[in-house]
């Protein structure tokens, strides 16, 4: 560590020198942005110019250089205060992308004929865990970022099976179901070791990272099977049900039908607020709503949703007719950063104004030969668009949320990881906090203890095997920075409750009372005070 603490004058020299010392001392610092803060306020400026480490890559904004070199020293604290707002707004977002996503990956589903299960395990797990596999994958695309994508997953995961499976038990006591309960700990269990063991090593091949995807189609090819056999025997202790009611249910529908006017369609598609839900809403609940409003509208006019629920499957003429020019859109200019839609054909004509002007012409012919009424045959095609724009929706916010956490990182002097299991992690996880204990009010434990631990199956296996893969296309080997002590803590907090878990679950007889849900919570709390002491170094090896 005494390399890098090199005084101010000796720093000098070196700018001062020849482009050869330059270049010596970039490879020096190369993986060193987080030394920016031992520089004196007159050197960070230059230091991080010509630093490739703090170089924004996968994001559209350079936090170090805003930072350093475009505003003064004394403005650091109000830095600080825009980098938190910029992060609680992209987490806002997070709460937004999973209603437009998770329908579209319905509709797919409904369009490809999936069974219920396979199409839980699958698709609505990706929507539901798209901002952590997506804040994963934007984590391990650099190495020095990688511990942000642990911590986040190993962070989460304590989160979700302490807190929230402790909060579940606290809100309705109830007596889980056995073997898909032992299932899903087996599998996350294996999951913890494999990445533990790969922590050990500090890097990942093909090979391993092709085993976390392999390992999850196994889980979903047990889910599906045991759920096969488990309806199968149920029927043969119940024999054949019968149907002998069927409900009719009658709509309500206007004596005199009318037609609305394209506009009026228009304007009512891109409202993102219902009268109705406003006027018997709580006060805070309107307070978010207002936050999120803009948030809303831009998706509403960018990405389309198909909702098979609905009768006309949410076609609306006029707004999917403009998805058709503005979902590409978002894509090229979004999709690495948009360094393909600023590509400019022959030095001249830019990507982006030829999607724009393609989606015009689709647009045009779409609009002539559907009406307002009855959706098109082709309609399906556009939860497929859908789902791509939403992807890289996530994607881009997922990515500023890891340039932002970085950069927290290094102003604060903070670890990665710290940051991952923490602010990531509590960012990512919350909204499935709310939902699971809603759903337990409701009187479904059950349901949202499955959702507890299905999910964070998903979100590890594929936010460590799809992330690690896609950056294998750049570099053979994916390479882990170690993080010391702290990541230890992580990995054997969270192999410690499962074990847990996996013992005391089934001493108790599969019954989780509201002692056990205070056990669970005591749990997390203890590890959050040891992670943050072994964090400032009060504890150390």
């Amino acid at each position: 560590m005494t390399v890098f603490l090199i005084p101010g004058i000796f720093l000098r020299s070196l700018w001062q020198n020849d482009g050869k010392t330059l270049k010596i001392w970039n490879v020096l610092f190369y993986h060193q942005c987080d030394k920016v803060m031992n520089l004196s306020a007159a050197d960070r400026c230059e230091f991080v110019l010509n630093t490739p480490d703090c170089a924004a890559e996968g994001g559209f904004i350079n936090y170090p250089k805003i930072t350093f070199c475009l505003l003064a020293p004394n403005l650091l604290p109000l830095a600080i205060f825009l980098y938190v707002s910029t992060f609680i707004a992209c987490i806002v977002l997070f709460f937004i992308f999973p209603c437009s996503f998770c329908s579209n990956l319905s509709a797919i589903s409904s369009t490809l004929r999936l069974t219920h299960n396979v199409a839980g395990v699958t698709f609505l797990a990706l929507g539901n865990g798209a901002p952590d596999v997506f804040s994963a994958m934007a984590a391990f695309s650099r190495p020095q970022t990688a511990g942000l994508a642990i911590g986040a997953l190993f962070g989460a995961g304590i989160f979700v099976t302490t807190v929230v499976a402790g909060s579940v038990t606290l809100v309705k006591p109830f007596t889980v179901a056995s073997r898909p309960f032992l299932r899903d700990i087996i599998f996350y269990m294996a999951a913890v070791f494999w990445t533990f063991t790969i922590l050990y090593k500090g890097w990942i091949d093909l090979k391993e990272a092709l085993g976390y995807l392999g390992l999850y189609v196994l889980y979903v090819i047990t889910v599906v099977v045991s759920t096969y056999i488990y309806r199968r025997r149920t029927r043969s202790l119940r024999g054949p049900l019968q149907n002998s009611e069927v409900a009719n249910e009658a709509e309500y529908e206007p004596l005199i039908s009318f037609t609305e006017t394209t506009s009026k369609i228009f304007l009512k598609s891109i409202s993102p607020v219902d009268t109705r839900i406003w006027r018997r809403s709580h006060w805070a609940w309107r307070a978010l709503k207002i936050i999120q409003l803009p948030f809303e509208v831009v998706l509403l006019l960018t990405v389309p949703v198909v909702d098979t629920d609905k009768e006309d499957h949410n076609w609306k003429r006029p707004l999917n007719c403009l998805h058709i020019i503005t979902g590409p859109l978002v894509c090229v200019l979004t999709f690495q950063s948009g360094h393909y839609g600023l590509y400019l054909i022959q030095g001249d004509f830019p990507v982006w104004l030829l999607t724009a002007l393609i989606g015009v012409f689709l647009s045009g012919i779409v609009f002539c030969t559907t009406n307002n009424e009855r959706p098109p045959p082709y309609h399906f095609l556009f939860s497929l668009l859908g789902f791509v724009v939403s992807a890289l929706w996530i994607s881009t916010v997922a990515s500023e949320i890891v340039s932002v956490l970085h950069l927290l990182g290094i102003v604060l002097s903070l670890s990665n990881t710290v940051l991952g299991l923490t602010l990531l992690a509590w960012g990512n996880s919350i909204g499935d906090c709310f939902s699971d204990i809603t759903i337990a009010r409701q009187g479904y434990p059950r349901m949202a203890i499955s959702a507890c631990f299905g999910g964070i199956i998903f979100n590890m296996l594929f936010g460590v095997g799809l992330g690690c893969l896609l950056q294998m296309f750049h570099n053979g080997v994916v390479m882990l920075e170690p993080e010391g002590l702290l990541g230890w803590v992580l990995s054997g907090a969270l192999g410690l409750s499962l074990v847990l878990s996996f013992v005391l679950v089934p001493l108790q007889r599969f019954h989780l009372n509201r002692a056990y849900g205070i056990f669970l919570l005591i749990f997390y709390a203890a590890f959050l005070v040891v992670a943050l002491l072994t964090e400032f170094g009060k504890i150390h090896m």
